[in-house]
């Protein structure tokens, strides 16, 4: 697999602290992460960026009192702490609400607000580009606005979890591949259009699964031991879908995402690799496409709550 873009602060250019200083009006705006770690003064342990402007980080920060100027993101937030209580002023607009795990803030593109948080936070920021929500919007034949209001510390576990797990793959020191930031990117996409607008949104409900001839192209492509980094959208354009239907399709099919498919199918062969060869551990990591042994080691622990040592001396 090849390796893809994670940063263990903010030093990307795009992103660099010199841009977070306060610019004219006319100017064009910092990074939505750079204007965010300014006013939380810190820079995120981690963030994965795209080609599309999207990005994630996980930050923790003591507190914020301090005004967060317009972004050139939209920004979604999933709170990961204990419960406290928080305050957003937008003008004479005040926005107040309790954070607590299964919270997220949603920040639109271009907003501004003071942020008064008391106590120290531990948060997972996605960078969401309008121009991919858009997308997203057009794909999903959406009937509501792709414009939807701030939210404040408010329940959505569904757009927590999904940044949550997102974290654990960096924290894991597992380099997010094409197809995971892909889908990741859709399905928040397609979350915040579904479960944060003012008005209900309806996205047309799944027909049916892909063709056999287009499931077998699909699964040949996702093989584990394919060296090629598969992006989502090859895989949508091959079956002549957008994204959005194609992971839906894929799904509908097979019971799984697709990347979740390829995770199962990576597992699957490292038990097989494990159980019947005397390759070592790292040799496993590299032919199923790991950066790193302790990327696989992680990432197998993850699914099955052992080591792929202790779980080959149990095989046996």
């Amino acid at each position: 697999m090849n390796k893809h873009i994670v940063r263990d602060s903010l030093k990307d250019a795009s992103v660099a602290p010199e841009a977070c200083q306060v610019t004219p009006a006319n100017a064009e705006r910092p990074h939505a992460g750079a204007e965010i770690a300014r006013v939380l003064g810190a820079t995120a342990f981690r963030m994965a960026l795209d080609t599309s402007g999207a990005a994630i980080a996980h930050r923790k920060y003591e507190r914020a009192h301090d005004v967060c100027g317009p972004k050139t993101h939209h920004v979604i937030m999933a709170y990961n702490g204990s419960v406290q209580r928080m305050e957003r002023r937008s003008g004479r607009s005040v926005a107040t609400g309790t954070f607590h795990p299964g919270a997220v803030i949603i920040i639109p593109k271009g907003s501004s607000s003071r942020w008064d948080i008391p106590e120290s936070v531990d948060v997972v920021e996605f960078y969401l580009p309008h121009a991919t929500l858009e997308r997203v919007a057009e794909e999903a034949d959406t009937a509501g606005p792709v414009n939807p209001p701030e939210r404040t510390a408010h329940p959505d576990p569904v757009t927590s979890q999904l940044l949550l797990t997102a974290a654990d793959v960096l924290e894991g020191n597992e380099a997010p591949d094409t197809l995971f930031r892909h889908q990741l990117t859709s399905l928040l996409a397609a979350r915040r259009l579904a479960a944060h607008t003012g008005s209900p949104t309806t996205i047309r409900p799944t027909m049916g699964g892909l063709s056999p001839k287009v499931l077998r192209r699909a699964i040949e492509c996702l093989r584990p031991d394919n060296d090629a980094d598969v992006s989502l959208a090859a895989l949508a354009s091959d079956a002549g879908l957008s994204r959005f239907h194609f992971c839906r399709a894929f799904k509908k099919s097979t019971g799984l995402s697709p990347h979740a498919w390829l995770r199962q199918r990576r597992l699957d062969e490292a038990k097989n690799m494990l159980r019947d060869t005397d390759a070592s551990v790292i040799s496993v990591a590299v032919a199923l496409g790991y950066s790193s042994q302790t990327a696989f080691a992680a990432a197998f622990r993850k699914l099955t709550g052992e080591t792929p040592s202790n779980w080959r001396r149990r095989a046996r």
